[in-house]
């Protein structure tokens, strides 16, 4: 069964696919790292949601920020403790990052929080579903037909449509979204779609580093091209076919196949 973390991989890079596939036979530390940081966020994401409904219409900017901030601090803290105990190679610069990150999100979320309630004169309980919509996280889903098995980020469900959205921490595009980060959001949609024997025609992606949203169409174009990349994952992963990659010296310096890859080619 092919994983949608395999997909991922070969849009990154179709060689370092093959090598982890047929090479490869250690696990993965930095896909189990990049797990455990995005169960961290997600985590924050839920705490800042229940403080939210402690804030109110008469507070100030800085009292909002200060109430969603409540336990932030200690579960980061505890978390990446733990995280650190698991011998991931968490560095103390990606735990600041998450920090940075968190508090990030705590000013702009606290900023939108101020403008609604000013304008609909309500407290933040009664908006809660405007920021903090009905959703699934972490949803595993595997789809027999097409023999692919994934888990989504986050699943919203509003009016009873459902919209997959991918939490990205890296640096997003000047526009739209990354081609890797569309070719991972359809495969949610379309195993959403089998799941929930429904129609997606919407996704998002949530590039966190600047609290940007951005819309992903789930067009006939788009399914295509991940058809095409699935076909691609396949011939890799059951066939051992060998991809001709043209190196990219950003990627392949800090890649941990470098010296097998150029050696091979």
């Amino acid at each position: 069964m092919i994983k949608v973390s395999s997909i991922k991989q070969y849009m990154y890079c179709p060689m370092k696919l093959y090598l982890q596939t047929h090479v490869d036979k250690h696990e993965n530390k930095d896909y189990q790292l990049a797990v455990e940081i995005k169960k961290l966020k997600i985590d924050i994401q839920d705490l800042i949601k229940k403080n939210m409904r402690k804030v109110k219409k008469e507070m100030v900017l800085s009292e909002i920020e200060s109430v969603l901030s409540d336990n932030i601090d200690p579960y980061i803290k505890s978390t990446t403790n733990a995280i650190k105990s698991m011998n991931l190679g968490l560095e103390a610069s990606k735990i600041n990052e998450i920090i940075d990150n968190a508090y990030f999100s705590i000013k702009i979320t606290a900023l939108k929080i101020k403008q609604s309630m000013t304008i609909l004169d309500k407290n933040a309980f009664e908006i809660i579903d405007m920021f903090f919509p009905n959703c699934m996280y972490s949803y595993l889903i595997k789809d027999d037909s097409l023999d692919i098995i994934g888990t989504c980020d986050k699943i919203e469900i509003i009016d009873g449509k459902y919209y997959p959205v991918l939490l990205k921490n890296g640096n997003p595009p000047l526009k739209g979204v990354w081609k890797t980060d569309s070719i991972e959001l359809v495969s949610n949609a379309i195993l959403i779609e089998e799941e929930f024997a429904t129609d997606v025609y919407v996704g998002f992606v949530d590039y966190e580093k600047i609290g940007d949203r951005r819309p992903v169409v789930m067009d006939v174009d788009l399914r295509k091209s991940y058809f095409d990349t699935l076909r691609e994952v396949k011939e890799i992963i059951e066939n051992k076919k060998m991809p001709d990659v043209k190196k990219s010296s950003k990627k392949c310096e800090k890649c941990e196949y470098n010296e097998i890859c150029f050696k091979n080619g």
